[in-house]
């Protein structure tokens, strides 16, 4: 569960800090349920500051957007990047995804998933950030499975892209039923039918 950080009410704050803030707020109640108004007393700064650091509430939700998006990124490459065999950390990384849907954290989803269906719909550019974070985890997981497949642990029959493309939206879709669900088994054992398609 995002852990909800106040910044102190004081002239001079920490951006960095604020803006962190901004996103566990977001990511726990969603846009259109956050107002300015609650974004002024969570942060602990004044309006004006708000506005002349980060702009509107719009494009303080993009910010954390962006924010979120690096935080989870930096992981998902350290995981599919390392050397050896690369099957192994696709298989540890959509298993990560089933757990964090079944666990507590799981009432907040994903908070691309969450853009998704909350923003995307109406707001071109949140369509674009969702895409291009899509993008981005899709040929994270592709580059990984095209490694399997050169290294012998895929076999060649397969297609690393659609492979790729299918466990993007599995993960993202464990996200939404997880968020929904009270049972942690729904998730997991989907999460590991989609594995299956790897042996």
């Amino acid at each position: 569960m995002p852990r909800l950080r106040r910044v102190a009410r004081t002239k001079e704050f920490d951006p960095d800090a604020a803006l962190q803030s901004a996103l566990e707020l977001f990511w726990r109640r969603g846009y259109e349920a956050t107002s300015m108004s609650d974004l002024v007393e969570h942060l602990g700064i004044g309006r004006a500051s708000i506005y002349a650091t980060f702009g509107n509430k719009r494009e303080l939700y993009l910010k954390a957007f962006d924010r979120y998006c690096e935080n989870r990124d930096a992981l998902l490459l350290r995981e599919l990047s390392r050397p050896g065999p690369a099957l192994p950390a696709v298989r540890s990384v959509v298993r990560r995804f089933a757990d964090e849907a079944a666990e507590e954290q799981r009432l907040y989803g994903c908070f691309v998933t969450n853009t998704a269906a909350e923003l995307a719909p109406h707001d071109p550019e949140a369509a674009r950030r969702v895409e291009r974070r899509w993008d981005h985890v899709e040929t994270l997981l592709h580059s990984a499975l095209a490694r399997a497949q050169a290294q012998g642990e895929l076999p060649e029959d397969r297609d690393p892209r659609a492979l790729a493309r299918m466990l993007l939206v599995v993960t993202q879709g464990l996200r939404v039923v997880g968020k929904a669900s009270s049972d942690p088994a729904r998730v997991r054992e989907a999460a590991e039918q989609a594995l299956a398609l790897l042996d």
